[in-house]
């Protein structure tokens, strides 16, 4: 239903008719110095953001209710309802770095028990459901691109309760953010001509050239979120993961700008290969052997001139070639599932990180915590670990009797796989003649991109926004003092 923008057109009445449940829980606020009930948002329109922050769909929600959020700054308060699929998402201080690595500046509760969530027979994330100014529910949709839907309501109820409605801004108490060089560092690769190393610095939104010391060689982008073109000094991203290298060239998996971006490292120069910023699906037989967009890129890697892209946003398997500058679907349907098979009956969940190894891709699928090993002369997809979309765990072991809890990170090293458990806050290894994994490190904050490198295994730890390296030999752990 659209408003349009006549201001003398009759608006219809809009109100609820059932009270709101009550949304305060015992688990705590974030985003705000004290603790809220319904009866506190008596005169403004609320809208409830049932979230968890692993879930990719709940990241592309974020910019339509920041637009929400800036155009009705008066009459609306967001309110994100957290309300956790994994363990580790529980714990209000994951939530706080989430909040921070999102730039969320909305109060969030921590519905932990997940209490709020049944109250309101919410079933998938994102949810959002909106109430008006008496705490009455409006209604309920679940799903991306509430844009358009929600905002001819919001114009609704405001006509309706226009001589009621509390129009003082909503005070927030926004959470501290880092102050350390990197924030929220991600994927990380090295160069073999310079022994360099490349970090994206997601939350800074902007790829690093380190040398093993950690003096900052080269910044590649401005660190403002936007996306544009340009040089060095002139180039924007928006959380960056990925990397990749050839023959000359970076390659960079623009995250939240749904593009592939690509580095001229002589001329310094950096265009976007792939992407237009919309976010696009296909699904089963949509699109094989034509062009497509990327959804969320969130790593890369390069096997004989084509770039393997784990296209995170719609669950698939991208390559770009090299010599024509085209992305195509590689493998996967894009429904969100644990299935094996050929690449185009396969499936994955959130797939976000790839290594090479024996013309193997092998991929770090985090919402099945689970790794899947692309046969690239065969064409099939097989699941290594991993047992489905809520099956997680912390067991080490046999590949048939362990458990993770999305892992976001693979390196390649002989015969092993290093894995970063990112939710369980380990590094593992999994010996892949044996097919048994085993705990390498543990007490790490949701650590994301590893890297092995002369001799030491290298890793962001990225919550704790740190850059680290482990000897393979000694075990030796140093945090790298990245500086400029």
């Amino acid at each position: 239903m659209q408003t349009g923008n006549n201001p003398n057109r009759q608006l219809p009445m809009l109100t609820g008719r059932v009270n709101a449940p009550e949304i305060n829980t015992p688990h705590g606020w974030l985003n705000t110095g004290r603790p809220y009930t319904l009866k506190d948002f008596r005169g403004k329109l609320v809208l409830l953001d049932f979230w968890t922050y692993g879930c990719i769909n709940c990241q592309h929600l974020l910019p339509d209710i920041k637009r929400l959020e800036q155009e009705y700054a008066q009459e609306l308060v967001v309110i994100g309802v957290h309300s956790a699929k994994f363990a580790a998402e529980k714990h209000s201080e994951a939530i706080r770095q989430a909040i921070l690595k999102f730039g969320i500046t909305h109060p969030v509760v921590n519905d932990a028990d997940s209490a709020v969530w049944k109250q309101y027979a919410v079933r998938a994330w994102p949810t959002v459901v909106l109430i008006d100014p008496n705490g009455k529910v409006v209604g309920q949709r679940s799903g991306e691109g509430i844009y358009d839907e929600i905002k001819p309501h919001l114009d609704q109820l405001i006509h309706t309760f226009q001589h009621q409605l509390d129009r003082t801004p909503f005070p927030v108490q926004l959470e501290t953010a880092s102050t350390e060089v990197l924030r929220f560092p991600s994927k990380l690769i090295a160069d073999s001509n310079t022994n360099h190393l490349y970090v994206a610095d997601s939350g800074n939104h902007r790829i690093l050239e380190l040398d093993t010391s950690g003096q900052v060689r080269t910044v590649i982008g401005t660190g403002r979120q936007s996306f544009s073109d340009g040089d060095f000094a002139q180039a924007t991203f928006n959380e960056p993961h990925g990397l990749a290298l050839h023959n000359g060239f970076l390659y960079i998996a623009d995250t939240q700008n749904n593009a592939l971006r690509g580095v001229n490292l002589q001329t310094q120069q950096v265009t976007t290969v792939a992407g237009t910023g919309e976010l696009s699906y296909y699904f089963f037989e949509d699109k094989w052997g034509e062009p497509v967009l990327p959804n969320s890129p969130w790593d890369l890697a390069v096997h004989q001139d084509q770039l393997y892209v784990a296209s995170a946003g719609n669950h698939q398997i991208l390559r770009f070639d090299l010599a024509t500058q085209q992305l195509y679907r590689f493998a996967g349907t894009g429904r969100e599932a644990l299935a094996d098979g050929p690449f185009a009956q396969a499936a994955f969940s959130q797939p976000s990180g790839l290594a090479l190894a024996n013309n193997t891709l092998y991929v770090a699928d985090p919402e099945a915590s689970a790794v899947r090993a692309l046969d690239l002369a065969n064409g099939t997809v097989a699941t290594l670990m991993g047992w489905g979309l809520f099956d997680f765990g912390d067991v080490d072991g046999t590949f048939d009797e362990a458990f993770l809890q999305h892992p976001l990170g693979l390196a390649a090293h002989g015969n092993l796989l290093y894995l970063a458990d990112t939710y369980n806050g380990k590094i593992k290894v999994l010996d892949l003649a044996q097919k048994r994994i085993t705990t390498l490190l543990a007490g790490l904050q949701e650590p994301a991109g590893l890297l092995v490198h002369q001799g030491y295994l290298w890793f962001t730890n990225t919550n704790a926004h740190q850059l680290c390296k482990l000897h393979l030999e000694t075990k030796a752990l140093e945090v790298v003092a990245v500086r400029f």
